[in-house]
């Protein structure tokens, strides 16, 4: 299996721009895979600079509706014609950033409503023998921090968010299985106990940021991103992260977490 990161949030090894947003590229022996499409048009231009066919894609999975997840989808609409999305149905509500100077819109374009190559889910669902996405992922650890300014729109009120929108992707390659999460807004070790509830195993690999980022960091943020990292340092799956997890949270992980730590920066691949 090779993943290439198409969109990021910092500058990597190919000098590819980049942008505050993810999407992975996944090439395995019978498929051709986006994992989100970043914020706007830019995996189309790095995919050029990186040579990946995105007319050759044939399944695109999006972890959850917000707009640096999806927003690259009309973009990529243009270029294919033939492979199906599949995102969950509540991926569609309005949702929006708190911020000091009032809401702002996160979600994805009205646009892409009724798109004939859009898969509305509802729940877990079997893609093909190989590929497979769940949704139901029960909180026995407590959510990132920086989740609390996220929120879903009803009528006039601004609610929080409950993420029945995030979804995570699973691919089996051979005996091994490679888990994808946009941001982890459940918290990685929900969304990891939700996945050995389901395989009865450890994934092989994870693909995820963890929402850590903000702009200012409390005692209580580093003891809970410290606490993350020996949880993760105790299971045997190796871990690429980036976009959300955060720079600062990033370094104290490393520190613990030594080689089973990846930063995978925009352009960068990883072969599995």
């Amino acid at each position: 299996m090779k993943v290439i990161c198409l969109a990021e949030n910092t500058e990597g090894s190919t000098h590819c721009p980049y942008e505050h947003g993810l999407c992975y590229y996944i090439e395995t022996g019978s498929h051709r895979i986006l994992m989100d499409t970043g914020a706007d048009d830019l995996l189309i231009r790095n995919a050029q600079q990186l040579g990946v066919d995105l007319s050759a894609i044939d399944t695109v999975v999006l972890s959850h509706g917000h707009y640096d997840h999806g927003g690259g989808l009309l973009s990529f609409f243009q270029i294919n014609s033939t492979a199906s999305v599949f995102l969950q149905k509540t991926a569609f509500e309005p949702y929006y950033s708190m911020h000091k100077d009032g809401p702002k819109y996160i979600g994805l374009s009205e646009l892409l409503k009724g798109h004939p190559q859009i898969i509305e889910l509802e729940g877990n669902y079997q893609i093909d023998p190989l590929l497979s996405v769940f949704s139901d992922i029960s909180i026995t650890v407590p959510i990132p921090s920086a989740n609390e300014r996220l929120k879903r729109k009803t009528g006039e009120e601004y609610i929080p968010d409950t993420f029945d929108h995030e979804q995570c992707f699973v691919i089996q390659e051979g005996s091994r299985r490679v888990l994808f999460s946009g941001c982890a807004h459940h918290g990685i070790q929900n969304i990891l106990n939700a996945y050995e509830a389901l395989y009865q195993s450890e994934p092989y690999a994870v693909f995820s940021g963890f929402h850590m980022m903000k702009k200012n960091y409390s005692e209580e943020d580093i003891r809970v991103i410290t606490d993350t990292a020996y949880q993760l340092k105790n299971t045997h799956s190796l871990f690429y992260t980036g976009h959300c997890t955060g720079i600062i949270p990033y370094e104290i992980m490393k520190k613990i977490m030594g080689h089973q730590l990846i930063y995978l920066h925009c352009g960068d691949q990883a072969v599995l």
